[in-house]
C-alpha cells in the first residue's frame, strides 16, 4: 500500500503560549490522526515583533521561551521527543529569503544583503497587479542577496549549519517559506547536505502566489512536497486541475482549508448558523484531505475559530470559545485518507462530470491506467450548492474510470454509505461531499462453459418433448438485445445500463410477472432485476453493468398468482358480488406460499395469514386489497408456470477504452531525435509527454519483432534493398527470434518494460500489431515446417494477392497438420504479450484467416484478461467486417477513410449508429495509415487534415492518427493511395515543429473530446439540417442532456462555405424561439443563440470546423 501522505497540524506558536504548555495539545492532535506538527517561526524576532522577521535564529521568541530556565535547544528537544511519543514529527518554518532589519546576521555579514540605490537595506515588496501604483513594502524585513555567487556560497554554508543544528535536535521537516524566491541550486545543496545528517528529513515548498514558471524552476531541487491553491477553488473553473497536473510532476502537493495567512473559513461563512457552519467546514476539510497527497489544518479550525492568526499580535488571549467540535470528524477523515491509496499519491486526477453538472466529480488514481496494477482509485463527489440537493448517476462515472476498478465502496466519514451502481442516482445534500474507494479490477480464474447435452434422458422422447413445452406456458420472445439467436454476445461498456426488452404473454387473462436474471460468468449465483410492462405485451428491464467481464443473462416470466387473483377479486367486489369464496381462495394462495419459504419470507407470509384469519367482512376485503399482502406475495409468492427464455444470452462488457480512446501510431525505429540513427523504445519514452500532452491515450506500434533478411524489400517496396535498409516490420522472424521477440534495432525486453511502465505513468497504453505471417527466416519454418505451404518443387510458398506478390512474407496453414498446435502457439503469443503488460492488439488482415480461430483465440485471451481489446484491420466486405465484430473483435477499421461527401458520411454513419451492428461493432476511425493516404489529404492539404481530424474524433469515440498526419505530409506514391517513401520500407524522421503542423489543433480537439462526455459515445450521433451541401451538421448529447455538443464541418478544404443551420432546440424540449447559451470550444468565445435558425461561415484555412457546447436554460 502507498505510504500515507502527511497530515499536518499547524500549531501556531504564539496562540498556544510558552513551549512548556504545548504538550497539552498533543493528545487532541493525536486523536485527530495528524502525524506532523508545523510550527511557524519560533525564533527571536526583530523590532516589529513579527514571527517572520527573525533577529536571532538560535534563540526562542520570549513568549515561547516563557521564562523557562532550560536552554532553548533543550526546551525544543524535549518538546520534539514528546511529540514523537504522540506519533507526530515536527516541522519548522524555514525563512531564508529575508531576515529582520535588525538581525544579528546584518551586523555579522552586511554584504550578504540587497541594497537600494541609497545603499540602504532593501525590503521585500509586492506590486498590486490591478493598480501598479500601489506597492506594499515590508519595512521590517531585509532581503538576502542570492544573486552574487560569492554571497550565495556564504549564505548556503550559513543555512547548512542552521539546518544541521535543528535536525540534530530532532526536527524532521522544514516548510520553506517563499521557496520560489531562492534559486533552485541553493535548495538542492541545502537539501542534499541536510540528508547527509538525516536521510529521512522532508522539505515542503511554499509556492503560493507565484507563477507556474517559478514553480517549474524548483523542479529537481529535491522538495518532497509543495503547497497548492485548492483553498481558493470555486468548484467550477479548470485552473486547479491544471495546476494539479502541472505540479504533480514536480512534487506531491498539500491542500488546506485555511492557513495562518488567510482569513478563517468560519469568519467567511459566518458562525451564527452552526449547522451551516459545520457543513461548510466539513466539506472543505474533506475536500482538502481528499484532493491532494497531503493536508494541512491550522489550530482552531476544529472548533470553528474566527479570529485571523496574526504573526505579530496573536497571543493565548485570542484562544476562542469553541463554536462546534469537529475533532471526531477530522479524525475519521484522516483515518480514511491514510487507508485510501489513491489519496496518498499524486497520481492522475481528472474531472469526470460534465462542465455544467452541478455535482463536481473527480477521480484520483494511483497510476495512469489500471489493469490490476496499482492500488485502486477514489472518486470524489461534491455538491457545493448551499441551497439545493443534486443527484448524479454513477454509471457515467464508472465509465469514466475506464473499467479498471471494481467494488466501489462509500468511505465518507460519519455518513451512511450510498450504493455506487449505474442507473441508481446518488443524491447529495447541500454542501455534501462523498468519497468512494475502489480496488483494481482483478482477473478472476473461471471455468470455461461449453454447450453440452440437454438434460437427463427420459423413458419416452414424446414425454420429454411434452414436458419441455409444458414448462414454457408463458411465452417469451422477440428479445432485445439478442445477436443471431444468442450465438454471439452483444457488446457494452462498464457503466452502461443495458435495457433488455421482450414480448411476454400467455393464454388467458393471467397477470404476469417478469425479471431479467443475470450473472458474471465467473460467479455461480444468478441475480435478478425486475421487468416492467410497457405496452402491447412488451416488457423492459434495466441491467446494470459494473464489471469488465462477460455476463450471461436471460428472462424469467411467470403467472403472478396473487395479482391474477387480486384483479379478478377487485372486479367482482366492485360489481357488488359475493366474494366469500374468493377470499378463502386468496388465503389459500398465501398459505401455499408459506410452505415454499423459510426465514424472513415465511414469517412475512404467516403474518398475512394471521391477519386474514382475524378479520371479517369489509375489513377483510380492504386488507386483501391492501399493500401488505401484495408486497409479501410479490416478494415471496409462488411463481406459477415459471418460464425461462430458451437460451442464456451473453453481453461482453468492455472497459471504457473500447468505446473512447485516441490512438497515436508511430514506428519506434523512426522515433530517434537524431536522424543518423534508428529510434529505440527509450526514444519513444522521451516522446510520451508530447503524445500525452496532445491528449492521446493509446500508442500503437506496427510489429516490433525481428525482421527477416531473405527477400528483404528496399525503399518504396523495391526488390533491391541496400545494406542499411531496415526491411518491412510485417516480415516477421529472423535468427533473433519470432513473434515473441523484439527487433534488436529498436531495443530489448528491459527497454520495452521500461516503456510500458512509463507509458502507464502518463496514462497511455501500448498497443501492438498482431500479424499472423512470417518471413522466410522465421524460426517456426525450421521447427514446425508442417505449419506452412510448400510448392511441388520443395520451395515454400510466399504470400500472394494476385497480381501482388510479397516475396518477403509466407503464410501459415491453420488446418491440416497445423491443427491444433498452431492455434495454441498463436494464442500463447498473445498471452505472452499480455503478461508483458499489453492489453490492446491491432490485428493485421484478420479477414484472411479462419474466423473460428479468431473466435476461439479471443475468448481464450479475454477469459484470462477481460480487459484485452482487439482491433480488426479488415478493409473488406461489410458482412465480413460485421462477422469479425460478432466473433469477438472489439473495434474495427472502417470505410470512413473513403467517405468524403455529406451524403456519403450521413448514410454511412447512420448505418453504423442506427443499424443492427450498433450492438456489437465499434468503429475506430483512423484518418490515415502507413498503407493508406486518402486522396482528400493529398489535394486538400492542411485544411483537409484539420477537417478530417475533427470528423474522425467527433463522429466516433475511438479514432487514430498516424505520425505524418500531424505535419500534414501527403506526398503520394505515383498511381497509388500510399505514401511516397513509405515508413514501412525505410526509417523516417518527423519534425513535429515543422511549419504548418497541426499539433496544437489536434491537442485542442482532444481536450474538447476529453472534457465533453457526449463525445465519448458513438450511438448518440444525430445529423441535423445545414442548408449548404458542403456543411455537415451533427450533434451528440448525454442521456441526461447535461452535455450538448453541436458540430459543423466544412467538407470542402479549398473554399469557404456558410449558410443557415438548424439548432436542435426540440431535442432539449425548447420552442423554436428559445434562447440558449453557447460556447465555441475551439475559440473559447461565449454568446447567445436566439431561435433554431442560425448562420455559420467556415473558412477551411482558419476554421474548417466549429464545435459548440450548448447550455440550455436552467443548466
Amino acid at each position: 500500500m502507498a505510504t500515507a501522505g502527511p497530515r499536518i497540524y499547524n500549531l501556531f506558536p504564539t496562540l498556544v503560549g510558552p513551549m512548556r504548555d504545548w504538550a497539552g495539545h498533543l493528545p487532541r492532535i493525536q486523536g485527530m490522526g495528524f502525524d506532523w506538527l508545523f510550527l511557524n517561526p519560533i525564533h527571536y524576532p526583530g523590532f516589529s515583533g513579527s514571527l517572520y522577521a527573525v533577529k536571532d535564529y538560535y534563540r526562542l521568541h520570549d513568549r515561547i521561551q516563557g521564562g523557562a530556565p532550560e536552554h532553548p535547544d533543550e526546551l525544543l528537544r524535549g518538546f520534539i521527543a514528546e511529540a514523537g511519543r504522540h506519533g507526530q514529527s515536527v516541522m519548522l518554518d524555514l525563512v531564508i529569503n529575508h531576515t529582520a532589519k535588525d538581525a544579528i546576521l546584518v551586523g555579522e555579514h552586511p554584504d550578504w544583503y540587497r541594497r537600494d540605490a541609497n545603499g540602504d537595506l532593501y525590503s521585500p515588496r509586492a506590486v498590486d497587479p490591478v493598480d501598479p501604483s500601489r506597492v506594499t513594502i515590508w519595512g521590517d524585513l531585509a532581503m538576502l542577496d542570492y544573486e552574487r555567487a560569492e554571497v550565495r556560497a556564504g549564505l548556503t554554508d550559513y543555512w547548512t549549519r542552521y539546518l544541521r543544528h535543528y535536525i540534530g535536535l530532532g526536527v524532521k521537516g522544514f516548510r520553506c517559506d517563499a521557496a520560489y524566491q531562492i534559486p533552485a541550486e541553493v535548495w538542492k545543496t541545502l537539501i542534499e547536505r541536510s540528508r547527509e545528517v538525516d536521510p529521512q528529513v522532508k522539505f515542503f515548498a511554499e509556492t503560493l502566489g507565484c507563477t507556474v514558471e517559478q514553480v517549474r524552476d524548483l523542479c529537481g531541487a529535491g522538495f518532497d512536497f509543495l503547497f497548492n491553491s485548492a483553498k481558493w477553488w470555486d468548484f467550477k473553473s479548470d485552473w486547479l486541475l491544471d495546476q494539479y497536473d502541472e505540479f504533480r510532476w514536480i512534487a506531491p502537493s498539500i491542500a488546506f482549508p485555511e492557513s495562518h495567512d488567510t482569513d478563517r473559513l468560519a469568519a467567511e461563512v459566518g458562525s451564527q448558523d452552526t449547522e451551516r457552519l459545520a457543513a461548510q467546514l466539513k466539506m472543505h476539510y474533506l475536500f482538502a484531505a481528499s484532493f491532494s497527497t497531503g493536508v494541512m489544518m491550522p489550530v482552531g479550525f476544529e472548533y470553528g475559530f474566527t479570529r485571523k492568526l496574526d504573526v505579530v499580535n496573536t497571543t493565548p488571549d485570542d484562544w476562542e470559545q469553541p463554536k462546534l467540535d469537529l475533532t471526531g470528524f477530522i479524525g475519521a477523515v484522516n483515518a480514511m485518507k491514510a487507508e485510501s491509496p489513491a489519496l496518498n499519491v499524486e497520481g492522475p486526477q481528472r474531472r469526470v462530470t460534465s462542465p455544467h453538472n452541478p455535482v463536481i466529480g473527480l477521480i484520483r488514481e494511483t497510476s495512469g491506467w489500471a489493469n490490476g496494477s496499482g492500488e485502486g482509485c477514489s472518486v470524489l463527489l461534491i455538491n457545493p450548492d448551499e441551497n439545493q440537493p443534486h443527484a448524479i448517476d454513477p454509471g457515467p462515472l464508472l465509465a469514466s474510470t475506464g473499467g479498471g476498478f471494481a467494488d466501489f465502496e462509500d468511505v465518507t466519514p460519519e455518513a451512511a454509505p450510498l450504493p455506487f451502481e449505474p442507473g441508481r442516482d446518488l443524491r447529495l445534500r447541500p454542501l455534501e461531499m462523498r468519497v468512494f474507494r475502489a480496488r483494481p479490477a482483478q482477473s478472476r480464474p473461471i471455468e470455461l462453459n461449453h454447450l453440452g447435452e440437454r438434460g437427463a434422458e427420459h423413458d419416452s422422447a414424446t414425454r420429454a418433448w411434452m414436458d419441455e413445452l409444458a414448462s414454457r406456458r408463458v411465452t417469451i420472445e422477440n428479445v432485445y438485445p439478442e445477436l443471431d439467436g444468442g450465438r454471439f454476445p452483444v457488446k457494452r461498456v462498464v457503466g452502461d445500463v443495458m435495457e433488455v426488452w421482450a414480448d411476454i404473454y400467455t393464454d388467458g387473462t393471467f397477470v404476469l410477472g417478469a425479471a431479467v436474471t443475470y450473472r458474471p460468468v465467473d460467479e455461480e449465483e444468478w441475480r435478478e432485476v425486475p421487468m416492467t410492462f410497457v405496452d402491447n405485451d412488451r416488457w423492459m428491464g434495466k441491467l446494470p453493468l459494473t464489471r469488465n467481464t462477460r455476463y450471461q443473462y436471460s428472462i424469467l416470466a411467470w403467472r403472478d398468482v396473487w395479482e391474477s387473483w387480486r384483479a379478478d377479486f377487485k372486479k367482482k367486489n366492485d360489481a357488488g358480488l359475493d366474494v366469500g369464496l374468493e377470499l378463502i381462495e386468496g388465503r389459500r394462495f398465501v398459505e401455499h406460499a408459506v410452505g415454499l419459504n423459510e426465514g424472513e419470507g415465511r414469517a412475512a407470509l404467516e403474518r398475512v395469514v394471521e391477519r386474514m384469519n382475524s378479520l371479517q367482512g369489509a375489513e377483510l376485503t380492504a386488507y386483501a386489497l391492501s399493500d401488505e399482502p401484495r408486497q409479501a406475495m410479490a416478494t415471496y409468492g409462488e411463481r406459477q408456470y415459471l418460464s425461462r427464455y430458451g437460451c442464456d444470452l451473453e453481453v461482453y462488457v468492455d472497459r471504457t477504452a473500447a468505446r473512447y480512446s485516441a490512438w497515436f501510431e508511430i514506428f519506434p525505429r523512426s522515433a530517434s531525435p537524431d536522424p543518423s540513427r534508428p529510434g529505440t523504445f527509450d526514444d519513444v519514452s522521451t516522446m510520451l509527454p508530447f503524445i500525452r500532452g496532445m491528449g492521446f491515450d493509446v500508442l500503437y506500434f506496427p510489429p516490433i519483432h525481428p525482421i527477416g533478411r531473405s527477400f528483404r524489400k528496399g525503399r518504396n517496396n523495391t526488390l533491391n534493398p541496400g545494406p542499411n535498409d531496415p526491411g518491412v516490420p510485417y516480415a516477421i522472424g529472423a535468427s533473433e527470434g519470432g513473434h515473441a521477440d523484439i527487433d534488436p534495432m529498436i531495443g530489448d525486453f528491459e527497454g520495452f518494460r521500461r516503456l510500458v511502465k512509463e507509458a502507464r505513468r502518463h496514462g497511455i497504453e501500448i498497443a501492438l500489431d498482431f500479424a499472423v505471417q512470417c518471413s522466410p527466416d522465421h524460426p517456426w519454418i525450421k521447427s514446425h515446417p508442417q505449419w506452412f505451404y510448400w510448392r511441388p518443387d520443395g520451395t515454400i510458398r510466399y504470400a500472394e494477392n494476385p497480381p501482388k506478390k510479397y516475396q518477403d512474407i509466407v503464410n501459415v496453414s491453420f488446418y491440416r497438420e497445423s491443427y491444433p498446435d498452431l492455434w495454441y502457439a498463436l494464442r500463447d503469443v498473445v498471452l505472452f504479450w499480455c503478461d508483458e503488460g499489453v492489453r490492446i492488439f491491432r490485428v493485421d488482415n484478420p479477414h484472411t484467416k479462419p474466423f473460428p480461430f479468431w473466435e476461439w483465440m479471443i475468448r481464450e485471451v479475454q477469459d484470462r484478461f477481460p480487459d484485452a481489446l482487439f482491433l480488426a484491420e479488415a478493409f473488406t466486405r461489410p458482412k465480413l467486417m460485421r462477422r469479425l465484430a460478432k466473433i469477438g473483435f472489439t473495434q474495427s477499421y472502417s470505410y470512413f477513410t473513403w467517405r468524403n461527401t455529406k451524403a456519403e458520411l450521413t448514410e454511412y454513419l447512420t448505418e453504423l449508429t442506427q443499424g443492427e451492428s450498433k450492438d456489437y461493432m465499434q468503429p475506430n476511425f483512423f484518418a490515415n495509415t502507413p498503407d493508406i493516404l486518402p486522396p482528400i489529404l493529398v489535394h486538400g492539404g492542411r485544411p483537409a487534415h484539420m477537417m478530417r481530424a475533427v470528423l474522425a474524433g467527433t463522429l466516433s469515440g475511438v479514432y487514430g492518427l498516424y505520425a505524418p498526419y500531424f505535419v500534414c505530409e501527403a506526398d503520394p506514391y505515383p498511381g497509388k493511395e500510399e505514401y511516397n517513401h513509405s515508413e514501412k520500407y525505410e526509417i523516417r524522421h518527423w519534425d513535429w515543429n515543422k511549419p504548418g503542423n497541426i499539433v496544437d489543433y489536434v491537442t485542442r480537439l482532444n481536450r474538447i473530446r476529453a472534457e465533453n462526455p457526449a463525445l465519448h459515445k458513438f450511438t448518440n450521433l444525430k445529423f441535423y439540417n445545414a442548408y449548404d451541401d458542403n456543411i455537415l451538421l451533427y450533434g451528440k448529447m448525454t442521456e441526461s442532456k447535461d452535455n450538448v455538443i453541436l458540430i459543423a464541418v466544412n467538407l470542402d478544404p479549398h473554399n469557404g462555405h456558410g449558410g443557415t443551420i438548424e439548432v436542435p432546440l426540440w431535442e432539449l424540449g425548447l420552442d423554436d424561439g428559445a434562447h440558449v447559451q453557447v460556447e465555441d470550444l475551439f475559440t473559447g468565445q461565449r454568446f447567445t443563440w436566439i431561435g433554431k435558425f442560425q448562420h455559420v461561415w467556415l473558412d477551411p484555412q482558419q476554421n474548417p470546423a466549429a464545435i459548440w457546447r450548448i447550455r440550455p436554460p436552467g443548466r
